[in-house]
């Protein structure tokens, strides 16, 4: 964790299998007092330790209670992950080394998918692991007494979690997709095509489907400030992505940065301290000033003109296009 963040010591007081992937874990207070509150959409930073190193970890909070207040004091924080083998290690950590009476230290709640419970008619779009916030969304949308409908989709029918709860909250304006059959697959197109720009569209999801849905609802009309999104996951390397050198004016440091590590990461590993939080490209925390160089952007948070001037660049995901970047850091 990059900033001064206030962390909380909480006991893990039950481990629960949602689907054959993905686990929630209910944490309370080891005193029994009442937890930080928080609105939907928040996430937790977890401290992990994959391999044995300490890292820090983003799981959304899910609430299901519709009534108003739920989440104003809660005695217990829900957090549900999904398994990934094939990832950095935190997701496998979490449902290898933690159970029931476990200890783990995490942040207070932050929130950077901030929901607007005064919208009506809003669109909640799910995929896979993303549905823990929309959950929450749709919770707080039902006790505000706003008009809405989620639609959520997996892989596999058997990998819907949550799915008992977003029914009892929304009943007949939860539309349930898969890649598999008996399901039908999501189509975003024919989706976006029977709504308004005016529905504000909450998305949290895989890469691929964010991008599908920032892509269509541009090209229908949506304004931009009306496609709220979060990712599950930071994106994965790119296969043409090369090595290069960044130069660090202010700590008079130059870094090589490999072709499968961000700045961000190349910037910890020299045993720098930049800002930084979601490493994903969505927050804009990380942002730092280009003094030189040419930008591969790959953040979801600069408006086009910001690109265009090649000015400043999120260190947790671009890159540098060519040879070596000037930074202000």
């Amino acid at each position: 964790m990059s900033a001064d963040h206030k962390t909380l010591e909480l006991v893990v007081e039950d481990v629960i299998a949602l689907t054959d992937a993905i686990t929630e874990f209910r944490l309370r207070d080891p005193a029994g007092k009442a937890l930080p509150g928080f609105a939907a959409g928040a996430h937790l930073r977890v401290q992990v330790a994959p391999g044995g190193t300490a890292a820090w970890r983003h799981y959304s909070l899910v609430n299901g209670d519709g009534r108003a207040g739920a989440t104003a004091a809660p005695s217990v924080y829900r957090i549900a992950v999904r398994r990934d083998d094939g990832g950095q290690g935190g997701s496998l950590w979490m449902h290898t080394q933690v159970k029931a009476g476990s200890r783990l230290v995490t942040s207070a709640p932050v929130n950077a998918f901030a929901l607007d419970e005064r919208a009506e008619d809003a669109v909640l779009i799910a995929g896979g692991i993303g549905v823990t916030p929309i959950v929450s969304m749709a919770a707080a949308l039902t006790a505000a007494g706003r008009r809405y409908r989620v639609h959520y989709s997996a892989r596999h029918p058997d990998q819907l979690a949550l799915v008992d709860e977003l029914m009892a909250l929304a009943g007949g304006n939860l539309s349930l997709y898969a890649d598999q059959e008996p399901m039908p697959a999501l189509d975003l197109a024919a989706l976006l095509d029977g709504l308004a720009p005016t529905q504000p569209i909450y998305a949290c999801g895989p890469a691929g489907m964010i991008d599908a849905v920032l892509a269509l609802a541009s090209a229908r009309g949506w304004s931009r400030d009306d496609i709220h999104f979060e990712l599950f996951s930071a994106p994965a390397p790119g296969a043409a992505d090369r090595a290069f050198e960044v130069e660090l004016r202010q700590s008079g440091r130059v870094l090589a940065v490999p072709a499968g590590q961000t700045i961000l990461d190349a910037m910890l590993a020299a045993g720098l301290d930049p800002l930084y939080d979601c490493k994903r490209g969505e927050c804009g925390v990380c942002q730092v000033p280009v003094l030189a160089g040419d930008i591969d952007h790959r953040d979801y948070c600069l408006s086009e003109a910001q690109r265009c001037a090649g000015d400043v660049m999120q260190i947790c995901v671009s890159r540098a296009s060519s040879g070596r970047l000037v930074l202000d850091a």
